[in-house]
C-alpha cells in the first residue's frame, strides 16, 4: 500500500492496520465481487430506462450542462478513479465551493452544508432520495467501487487525512455503507464515521453487506440525504 507504510505511520495508525490485516478476507472477496457483477447488471438492465428519464429531467432542470457528473475520487489503495453521479448542482459548483468553506457544518476534510445554493430545484429532491448515485453503478460494474464499502473521498479530503484516518482506503469503496444507512448521517462527527468504516473493513462479512443492501432503500425512502 504506497500511501500507508510500516514504519512511515504513527502507531495509533499502524496498530489499528495489524487488526484490519489480521484476518484474510479471500474468499469473502471472490464472493464479493461475483456479487457486484450479477447485482448490478440486472439492476442497470432493470433502471436503464429511469435512468434515462432522470438524465432527460436533470437537463430540463438546467439544461447549462451535461445531466451526468463526473468527478475524480479517491478509491482503494489510494487510486484515483472518475465516479459518476446524476448531477445535482450548477456547473460552477465546483468554483464556488471556496467561497462556502466558512459556512461548512461537518467536521474534519468534509464540505456539506444544509441550504447549499450551489444544487439545483431537482438536484435537492435527487439528493434526499439518493437517487443521485445511481450511476456509480457502473463504476461498480467496472471493479472501481462495490455496492458496499466506504464512501470514496475527495483527493482535496485525502490530502488533509491522518494515517489513522488512510486506513479507509484499505478496501474498495462503496455505494453504500454503514454511515449512509445511520439516521441523521450528516450530523455524525468525521471521527465516528470514519470508526464506522474501520470496524466494517475489520468485521465485513457477506451476511454483513446483504444487511446493509437491505436497509438502503428503506433509508432512501425516508430522504434524510443532502
Amino acid at each position: 500500500m504506497a500511501y500507508l507504510e510500516y514504519g512511515k505511520i504513527d502507531e495509533k495508525a499502524e496498530k489499528r492496520m495489524n487488526e484490519l490485516l489480521k484476518k484474510s478476507f479471500k474468499t469473502y472477496w471472490k464472493k464479493k465481487r461475483t456479487f457486484d457483477i450479477i447485482v448490478t447488471s440486472i439492476l442497470i438492465l432493470i433502471l436503464a430506462v429511469p435512468m434515462l428519464l432522470v438524465a432527460l429531467l436533470v437537463f430540463i432542470d438546467d439544461p447549462h450542462g451535461s445531466p451526468f457528473y463526473k468527478q475524480t475520487r479517491i478509491g482503494r489503495h489510494g487510486a484515483e478513479f472518475q465516479m459518476y453521479k446524476f448531477r445535482t448542482m450548477y456547473v460552477d459548483a465546483d468554483r464556488r465551493r471556496e467561497e462556502l468553506m466558512d459556512q461548512n457544518e461537518m467536521d474534519g476534510p468534509v464540505f456539506k452544508i444544509k441550504d447549499d445554493p450551489r444544487i439545483t430545484r431537482l438536484g435537492k429532491i435527487l439528493r434526499k432520495l439518493s437517487v443521485d448515485e445511481l450511476p456509480q453503478l457502473f463504476n461498480v460494474f467496472s471493479g472501481r467501487m462495490s455496492l458496499v464499502g466506504p464512501r470514496p473521498p475527495l483527493p482535496c479530503e485525502v490530502g488533509a487525512y491522518s494515517d489513522y484516518h488512510k486506513l479507509r482506503l484499505i478496501v474498495t469503496p462503496g455505494i453504500t455503507c454503514d454511515w449512509q444507512i445511520a439516521h441523521n448521517r450528516n450530523d455524525i462527527s468525521f471521527e465516528k464515521w470514519v470508526e464506522m468504516d474501520l470496524n466494517y473493513i475489520e468485521n465485513r462479512t457477506t451476511w454483513g453487506d446483504l444487511r446493509i443492501i437491505f436497509l438502503t432503500p428503506f433509508t432512501m425512502l425516508t430522504a434524510t440525504g443532502r
